[in-house]
């Protein structure tokens, strides 16, 4: 269970109550995204069940909208901002490249970190559910994340990221296929479970495959931040989907 807890500390907010780390590891820590956004999913569904019964309104609408944000430690809005600066400054390549790599924060980051807020707000805002719709709401991180283990095991990386070629290295072709399987599984399982509103989650695989192939045809390559940015798109078109279906 080690590369599950390596999963927890890295990209789960909460502390860890194991805490050790196996290099050795990352392939099969990268398997088990998947279950950590299953645990980000349920406590942002138990909130937003809450909330409802609270009828909290617009306040409701606002934590639901940066709870999963909190719940990852920003680490993946992180990424969506560097690809923003990145991708928007519309430079040569490897300027773009160099930028994307940049720590400090440039005017497109900021502009698009609105534009994620008010759309994010105003969807989280909307959500109408009851009873098993609940469950889709938890989904959706799943499949987020289990689209960005297949793209970093599957995808050939940047040249300048040593986070997917560490994700890659030695992977045995198994392991590559059970994020692919993750994923079919969840896209069948929320129809099934929530009727029209398990379509989210559909919208959200569809929402990360946009993004990636835009973002990754723009830079040439997989990396960390492409994968954060992916995720962070394909979570907000999956909350505008499951307000308006």
């Amino acid at each position: 269970m080690i590369p599950f807890f390596m999963a927890w500390g890295m990209f789960f907010m909460i502390p860890c109550p194991y805490k050790k780390w196996d290099s050795s590891k990352y392939p099969q820590m990268l398997n088990f995204l998947p279950a950590v956004g299953l645990m980000c999913g349920i406590l942002h569904a138990l909130a937003a069940f809450i909330l409802a019964k609270l009828s909290a309104g617009l306040i409701g609408g606002g934590i639901l909208a940066v709870l999963p944000w909190i719940l990852t430690g920003f680490i993946h809005l992180d990424g969506y901002m560097d690809c923003a600066d990145a991708v928007l400054s519309r430079r040569e390549k490897e300027e773009r490249l160099r930028i994307l790599k940049d720590s400090h924060v440039g005017s497109f980051a900021v502009i698009m970190m609105v534009v994620l807020g008010i759309l994010q707000f105003a969807a989280c805002a909307n959500f109408s559910l009851s009873g098993r719709e609940y469950f889709a709401l938890a989904l959706i991180p799943v499949v987020s994340r289990s689209c960005t283990s297949a793209a970093v095991l599957n995808l050939a990386p940047l040249p300048t990221s040593s986070y997917a070629k560490m994700f890659r290295k030695g992977t045995p072709p198994l392991l590559k296929l059970i994020p692919l399987i993750v994923t079919a599984a969840a896209a069948v399982i929320a129809p099934v479970l929530c009727g029209r509103k398990g379509l989210c989650v559909l919208f959200g695989i569809i929402g990360y495959l946009l993004t990636l192939l835009y973002i990754k045809s723009d830079l040439g390559g997989m990396s960390g931040d492409i994968s954060g940015a992916s995720i962070t798109l394909s979570e907000l078109v999956a909350f505008c989907a499951l307000a308006l279906l």
